[in-house]
């Protein structure tokens, strides 16, 4: 098998690993489900079920680590010359995240939510965005171009966290809107998840570190543009999706720090911050000719 096959194996088995974990994190959630007390022989089924998922997505993460590692090896350069190599980096500075958070602060609630994007953004990436093994074009021979792609990877990690948080926090909003509504109190794991300020503060602090590290990606990405292409500025589709999600970000922060916008309101931005980042990651390069249209597939 040669290096380049077994990176591709290693992305493949990542993407089945971690739909395992999802169901597994399914069924842990399912385990409990309309339970308001639930037995010790439940509590005890859901918990076996959250640490097998867990432990599915430690090992996807290995196998993610070994097809990133090998694609690089196989094209003796950073793997990071088209969309499938973006996405797969990306997805592997996500789940890092994520088993860090988990390792300190315990945040295994969110891993239904993590392994699903894990599971279909590596299997896109396996089934549609591969291509096999190409030398870099001219205008990705830059020192700017490592740097513009890992503060890219490192914000897609802080702000999909944010964006995950923010997604839970509104599945627990609801939840507590409907038990208030129809006087029946909040059940199952969603009863377990952190308090509705713990989830909001998670959000905010993943976006706010997000965010800054974004705006360098932004600029990191300018300085490479004058390097490969004599303009800072083109207004590139890709560029224009940088700065649509960039305001969209703003805005959020923006919201939270003068407006007061929290709870709800500001989770409803951060998610479409997010729609915004992986449609500027994945959707411009399907959609749009312009000049990184050498990053798609």
């Amino acid at each position: 098998m040669s290096v380049e096959n077994l990176s591709a194996v290693g992305i493949v088995t990542a993407a089945v690993l971690y739909m395992l974990a999802f169901l597994a994190h399914a069924v842990e959630w399912a385990s409990v489900r309309g339970t308001e007390h639930p037995s010790h022989e439940e509590r005890l089924r859901s918990e076996t079920w959250g640490r097998m998922g867990l432990n599915l997505t430690v090992l996807g993460a290995a196998c993610a680590a070994i097809g990133v590692v090998c694609r690089g090896i196989a094209a003796h350069r950073l793997p990071w010359g088209n969309m499938y190599e973006f996405v797969t980096s990306a997805l592997f500075f996500v789940v890092i995240a994520y088993l860090v958070l988990v390792a300190i602060h315990h945040v295994r609630w969110m891993g239904i939510a993590v392994t699903l994007l894990l599971a279909v953004g590596n299997g896109l990436a396996a089934t549609v965005f591969y291509v096999a093994v190409a030398p870099l074009v001219p205008a990705l021979h830059s020192v700017w171009f490592v740097i513009h792609i890992v503060a890219a990877c490192i914000a897609a990690a802080a702000l999909n966290v944010g964006a995950i948080a923010s997604i839970m926090y509104l599945i627990a909003t609801n939840a507590q809107a409907k038990a208030q509504r129809t006087g029946v109190p909040v059940k199952g794991l969603v009863a377990k998840l952190p308090p509705l300020e713990s989830m909001d503060a998670l959000a905010y602090r993943a976006h706010a570190i997000g965010f800054p590290i974004w705006t360098f990606t932004i600029a990191a990405g300018s300085v490479w543009a004058d390097y490969a292409w004599g303009r800072f500025w083109g207004w590139d589709p890709k560029e224009t999706w940088s700065l649509v999600t960039w305001v969209v970000y703003a805005a959020y922060l923006h919201a939270r720090s003068t407006a007061g916008w929290r709870g709800r309101r500001a989770a409803l931005i951060a998610i479409v911050g997010a729609a915004c980042f992986w449609f500027n990651f994945v959707g411009v390069n399907l959609i749009f000719n312009g000049l990184h249209s050498y990053a798609g597939i």
